[in-house]
């Protein structure tokens, strides 16, 4: 299967998305190449501001253009989108409901040999505490297009993480996803494994594994992470007794910890997850990063055992 990037896919449906719409303008910190923002930019130069490494400053600015009646979809690296730009996020964006698309590229260990500077695994725990804020997740090229038409037609502020590999394509031109939704992609009742971003296919390989040893897993991509399809959630959790959640992400805060509030308050049951163990990342080979940091199709297998075998 050809793997292809999402952040190409990105950009080439913001381009598209400029030609439709005249009220999308792009800003970018002077990584408008990484990000694919830049392909924007060639074809729509006058709604195209480069605003240099200041994050803080880009954030504030998009602030003053979405009042304005316009709709800026910002970009750079996720860890600078909510460590240096977080107080306008938080202060002007998400306070005003103001009409902002923040799109958080190299999410994950993704931007893997910059090294833990560059790599965003606190994101998730940021962003979904800020009222009135959006917050997506997507894990190939076909979801990532479709969800920037998404945003575009939903009024008001969204964060989307956008990660750097390139992925397997799981999804079609005839799937469609809408925000607060999620998709389930396999049956069984075994166990759910709730994952999102990349760590879908990785979720998929690990059902795989399963099932080679008689476990049959139902895989659920959260793709919306804010609002949470609670109800999709509820009904996989209860009717398989038990979980796993997925993501590359610090466990502290993100997918794991939106996953527990959902079933705590309608459907206990063991959740076993695999994320980032509240630690730093390094510089290195991405594939090798994940399977250190166990995200990899193994480890998830693994927990979901861990997670049948605490079943009552």
């Amino acid at each position: 299967m050809a793997k292809v990037e999402v952040r190409g896919a990105y950009g080439d449906a913001l381009k598209e998305l400029g030609g439709m719409n005249p009220k999308v303008v792009v800003l970018e910190a002077d990584v408008g190449a990484s990000t694919k923002s830049a392909v924007f930019g060639k074809a729509y130069p006058e709604r195209y501001f480069n605003m240099g490494i200041a994050e803080l400053n880009m954030q504030a600015a998009a602030a003053g253009i979405a009042s304005c009646g316009l709709i800026p979809f910002v970009n750079t690296f996720a860890v600078f989108m909510v460590t240096r730009g977080l107080d306008p996020i938080l202060s002007m964006i998400a306070a005003d409901n103001l009409n902002v698309k923040l799109a958080g590229g190299y999410t994950g260990f993704s931007d893997s040999y910059d090294g833990a500077s560059h790599q965003a695994i606190t994101d998730i725990s940021m962003v979904r505490a800020i009222p009135n804020l959006t917050v997506l997740s997507v894990c190939d090229a076909v979801q990532c297009r479709k969800m920037v038409f998404e945003m575009a037609k939903h009024e008001g502020p969204v964060y989307i993480r956008l990660s750097r590999a390139a992925t397997d394509v799981i999804y079609t031109d005839a799937d469609e996803f809408k925000i607060g939704g999620a998709k389930q992609l396999t049956g069984g009742n075994d166990v759910t494994i709730f994952a999102t971003g990349y760590m879908v296919q990785k979720s998929l390989a690990a059902a795989e594994l399963l099932k080679a040893d008689g476990i049959n897993a139902r895989v659920v991509d959260i793709y919306s992470l804010k609002p949470v399809d609670a109800k999709l959630a509820a009904k996989c959790a209860s009717e398989t007794g038990c979980a796993v959640t997925v993501e590359e992400h610090n466990v502290s805060g993100g997918l794991g910890s939106i996953i527990c509030d959902v079933l705590s308050q309608s459907c206990p049951v063991p959740v076993e997850m695999v994320g980032v163990n509240d630690e730093f990342g390094q510089s290195g080979d991405y594939e090798k990063l994940l399977i250190k940091y166990g995200l990899c199709a193994e480890n998830i297998a693994a927990k979901a055992k861990a997670a049948i075998a605490r079943k009552k």
